[in-house]
């Protein structure tokens, strides 16, 4: 049987795995020029980024990085992509539901805010989801034909 957090699961099989926070990955992929200290730690999340050492990611920091790349950064969809596609190639990166990541970004790509598309990959195996927002998120994954349905919830 899969165990129900294979994340976290790896990690207690591995003392060597360490977790990412989400200032660490802003660090590596957001070249803040006006923030002193931001340029100083920049270089220190490079070196553990691109020393291979194992390393993990839970949702959390995904859905807390995209809000800051979009928000503080006022980073384009395509800017956003272009970062998790990377962290996705990195092979001793483990990426809490590497899957919902993947189908997030398709959708994502397809007009779905990011987080509306990672939480509905997440519920990928589920019957349907349901929401409150009937404007535009049930509407655009109706329009799309994506699994699972989600359900305005009156």
């Amino acid at each position: 049987m899969d165990h129900p957090y294979p994340l976290i699961l790896m990690l207690r099989n591995s003392s060597k795995m360490i977790g990412l926070d989400t200032n660490v990955l802003a660090r590596y992929y957001i070249d803040d020029s006006t923030d002193i200290e931001a340029q100083r730690q920049r270089p220190a999340a490079q070196r553990l980024i691109d020393s291979g050492q194992s390393l993990a990611v839970c949702k959390t920091v995904i859905v807390e990085l995209e809000w800051l790349m979009r928000g503080r950064y006022n980073m384009s969809p395509a800017m956003i992509i272009a970062v998790y596609q990377h962290m996705l190639s990195l092979t001793h990166l483990a990426i809490e539901d590497r899957l919902a990541l993947t189908q997030a970004l398709a959708n994502y790509q397809l007009g779905i805010a990011f987080t509306d598309a990672l939480h509905h990959a997440s519920y990928r195996t589920y019957d349907s989801m349901v929401t409150f927002d009937d404007r535009k998120f049930a509407r655009r994954i109706a329009a799309l034909g994506l699994h699972p349905p989600v359900i305005v919830l009156r």
